[in-house]
């Protein structure tokens, strides 16, 4: 592969002040507020998309067609979403979902 080409599933290199300006969010509201500024509508609704079909794969208990159907998400986005879940070494899902359910747990 030609040394000039970026990995697509590498980050842009400038992805950490985007990182340190989401850390900066005190709440729910701010990120909801900042997140509206940044995305189009669309981009919102494909983030929260992707989110949904996170959390359905790690409850379990419905395929892939399933969780289609209850989220609008085409079957390719759900597979995408579970290679990231179970094999991508990034596990940002992963991190927030185990996050989450701890902080459930408390």
């Amino acid at each position: 592969m030609d040394d000039q080409v970026e990995d697509a599933r590498t980050p842009a290199p400038d992805i950490q002040p985007l990182c340190e300006a989401l850390l900066a969010l005190r709440d729910a509201r701010e990120a909801e507020r900042f997140l509206r500024d940044l995305l189009t509508p669309g981009e919102v609704r494909t983030l929260v998309e992707r989110w949904r079909v996170a959390r359905l794969l790690d409850k379990g208990g419905f395929s892939y067609r399933e969780i289609a159907e209850m989220t609008g998400a085409s079957t390719t986005t759900v597979t995408r979403v579970s290679r990231f879940l179970s094999q991508e070494p990034w596990q940002g899902y992963r991190i927030i979902l185990d996050r989450l359910k701890e902080q459930a747990s408390e």
